[in-house]
């Protein structure tokens, strides 16, 4: 089945959106960090604290991070777990590269490191990973349940898979005030800061189309996972999604 997220491109043109994803990131890639703790006003942080006191429980010792971009979700989760290893996947280099960086500086070379590798076509083995998190990024996949039951294949018989990704308010008057900060200023700030206009337009766009809640709740249960849980923050701003094998 496609979503309709899967159909929004960065950019005008024919090529694939996994192209221009890579393209989109590796452009914004010097800005990025600034920008989505300003335009988050720094709760982005709060929603991550909660994710990973998620899989605090199961203590994981191999933790694969989907769409790791620049590291911050994965520098966070080494230093809370402690995992014996942690692998950050993305498409863009760009965006690996700042994490690198920011790894080398948080001394954590020797757990934490970064692959290239496509979502839809991981090249690890079947059940190789105790917990799969993605933070900020699912929305970004070309196609959602390939994505996923590539997530699946790769987790271990009982892993854990969490989800933190931002969704739209549905209620007044918040609803209304995020509309005007996802379609004006968020476009206007991203294209003075990182002069790419066109990514802080896709990254609403994206965030509007993308299934939330229950709706998600049920993809992932019919890919096959269980335990499927979700829970909104901030006025329905981020939500947390729970899973296992």
């Amino acid at each position: 089945m496609k979503y309709p997220q899967e159909n929004i491109k960065p950019y005008s043109g024919n090529s694939e959106k996994s192209a221009q994803v890579e393209q989109m990131f590796d452009n914004i890639a010097p800005t990025y960090d600034l920008l989505n703790h300003s335009l988050s006003l720094g709760i982005d942080r709060k929603w991550r604290n909660a994710a990973i006191e998620s899989l605090r429980p199961y203590a994981p010792k191999k933790i694969l991070d989907v769409a790791t971009g620049t590291g911050d979700f994965a520098l966070l989760s080494a230093r809370k777990l402690q995992p014996e290893m942690l692998l950050g996947i993305d498409l863009s280099e760009k965006m690996m590269d700042v994490a690198r960086e920011k790894t080398k500086k948080a001394g954590l070379e020797n757990v934490v490191r970064y692959k290239r590798e496509d979502c839809l076509a991981m090249s690890f083995s079947q059940d190789t990973f105790d917990a799969v998190t993605i933070a900020y990024g699912i929305r970004n996949f070309a196609d959602l349940e390939k994505g996923l039951r590539e997530i699946l294949r790769v987790l271990r018989p009982g892993g854990r898979l969490v989800i933190i990704e931002l969704t739209s308010p549905r209620r007044f008057p918040m609803k209304q005030l995020f509309w005007l900060y996802s379609h004006i200023l968020m476009p206007l700030v991203g294209k003075i800061v990182s002069r790419d206009s066109s990514a802080y337009r896709y990254l609403p766009a994206t965030m509007e189309a993308f299934p939330q809640g229950e709706q998600m709740q049920e993809i992932l249960r019919e890919i096959g996972f269980a335990e499927v849980n979700f829970k909104r923050f901030t006025f329905g701003l981020s939500t947390l999604y729970t899973a296992c094998k």
